[in-house]
Order: C-alpha cells, then structure tokens, then sequence
C-alpha cells in the first residue's frame, strides 16, 4: 500500500477523495455500512473487526465477515483494507495504528463502532444489577466501553495529524432519549459512556481544528435484527405484523450516509463538535433519505408516541 491517496482532492463525486478512515467495528450493521458509504464518498477505508472467513468471534456469526466489507467498499468505489483486529487487545490495536501510519501516514477519520454484545443481552435485560451475572455485566462493558477508549488513546495521536481530524462514536441513543433508564444498569453505562467520550474528545479536539460526536441510529434493520425477526431485507415489513414498533426501522445506511456528509462538512467542528446526533437529526440536516427514500425518525416516534402518549403511530415517522 503506497500513499498515492494523498494525492487526491474532494470533488462533488468523491467527497472524501484523498480522505483516509478508519471503521473500528465494521463486520456488520451500521459499521459495515459506515465503511462502505465512506468509501463511497472517495475514502481509503480500514475495516477492523474479530470476524473473518477463517474465524469467528464470540457474536458467533460466520455470515459477515471484514474481507466481505472490504470487497463492499470496493465495489461502492472507494478502497477497503480488512485488519482483523480485537481492540480489547492493545498490542493488536497498536499495530492497527502502526500500519496506517506506515501506509498512509495519517489518519483523518475514526469511527468506533465497537460493540458486539448482543447475545449477552437475554441475560440482563429484565435484572436488577444485582441480579445480572456479573461477568456478563463487566463483559459488557469491555465490549461497550473500554475497547472504545482504548482505540481512541492509540488512534488519536495519528488522528490529530490531519488538517481537520473527525472522531465519531456510535452508540445507541443520544443524550436526551438516553435520559430514560436502558433496560439495565451495564447496558445503560455502555450506551451512554460514547456520549461522553464524544464531549471530552471534542473538548481535546479542539485546538486541533477537529471534531468529536456521538452518533446513533434508531430502530436499526442490522443483519442480527432481521435474523431475530426472520425476515430479510427485501422483506422487512413482515415483521411488522409481530412487532409494529418495526415500521419505524431504518437500514445500516441511512445512518452511514448521514454521517458521510458530517465528514464532508466543512462547518462540522461549530455544527457538532462534542455533542450527540441521531441519524434522523443528521439527516434532516444534510437531506439524505434511506435507501426506499424516506426519513424515518425512530427516536420521535418513541419518545413522542410510545413514552409521550401522542396519538399516532411508526409510519407517521417516516
């Protein structure tokens, strides 16, 4: 890999021509998705993740793998490099930085799309703390929080080489609806933390001319949830039928394409710097649709319609 990416220039087709980035959690969802609509918008995309075509993770998918994303942001016409990479473990992750520096020499964009804990989710949602197994609780929270922090202390110092360094953390939640209790105090802290990582880092940020913001998306239609619904993609709205909650749902891209336009605002640092966005919010401001064309605002219609009491339901929030 040469540094020929330096080279090249934003133009309205690519965007974030010359840009590099990297995707800290990229195997499925809304990661996946990040990688992809980045590549598309020009970048040169490292995707990292624990899965591959020759192992699996704990999630214990073998359906979505990063070689697969890395070949989807290629064909989004953009460049896509797969480091597997465990970033719990901190010599992986240092050798990650150490290769994009080698290769590119900078960084100029970081998404820590981290998680990974949703099987561990039946057993302590419903449980008091003090119930939960303790050690899905802290595992929780490795996967949550800490492998968020330990990204950013070894990716920042590249980071803040670009002109204009972009730090964005996915969560699920901003900081108004996550006012409401998350079902589980290690879910609640792992959700929230991101939030908080954002406003710090945009405060560290700051000087450098960069930005930091936490991102999340609403009832997100991941390759997991349409598995737990038995439902594709192509036929999503059967699930519906079960659950009309999911009539609200929004694909990983709605999501990605928002926050590929935050990446290719100049004005981003005084729009968002240290705050949390949802993809719904994102895309009011930047006028991106999901891919059937609408604007679904999933975190409207809960608090306004199933916590607020307000007559209507989720189509109304598309």
């Amino acid at each position: 890999m040469d540094k020929d990416t330096h080279t090249q220039h934003p133009t309205p087709d690519n965007p974030l021509g010359g840009r590099i980035a990297l995707v800290a959690g990229a195997t499925r969802g809304a990661g996946r998705a990040l990688a992809v609509e980045l590549g598309r918008a020009g970048a040169t995309v490292y995707v990292t993740g624990r899965t591959t075509r020759g192992r699996a993770s704990e999630v214990g998918r073998t359906t979505e793998t990063i070689e697969e994303t890395a070949e989807l942001v290629a064909a989004a016409g953009g460049t896509g490099i797969a480091v597997p990479t465990d970033h719990l473990d901190e010599d992986q992750v240092r050798g990650l930085v150490a290769r994009i520096d080698r290769e590119q020499g900078r960084l100029d964009i970081l998404v820590n799309d981290l998680w990974g804990g949703e099987h561990l989710l039946g057993s302590v949602f419903g449980k008091k703390s003090w119930e939960t197994p303790l050690a899905d609780g802290l595992r929780i929270l490795d996967l949550g929080v800490r492998s968020h922090v330990i990204t950013a202390a070894l990716a920042l110092p590249l980071l803040v080489r670009s002109p204009a360094p972009l730090h964005v953390e996915v969560t699920d939640g901003t900081a108004v609806s996550n006012r409401r209790y998350r079902e589980n105090l290690y879910y609640d802290l792992a959700k929230n933390a991101p939030i908080r990582i954002a406003f710090g880092l945009g405060e560290e940020l700051a000087e450098y001319g960069g930005t930091s913001v936490a991102v999340t998306p609403g009832f997100l239609r991941s390759e997991q949830m349409l598995t737990h619904f038995g439902v594709t993609e192509e036929n999503w709205r059967d699930a519906v039928a079960g659950e009309p909650d999911f009539a609200v749902a929004e694909s990983p891209h709605y999501l990605a394409r928002a926050v590929a336009a935050l990446a290719a605002d100049p004005e981003r640092s005084a729009r968002w710097n240290g705050r949390s966005t949802s993809s719904a919010e994102l895309a009011r401001t930047y006028g991106v649709r999901d891919v059937d064309g609408s604007q679904p605002d999933a975190w409207g219609y809960f608090e306004e319609v199933r916590f607020g009491g307000r007559d209507g339901s989720a189509d109304d929030y598309r």
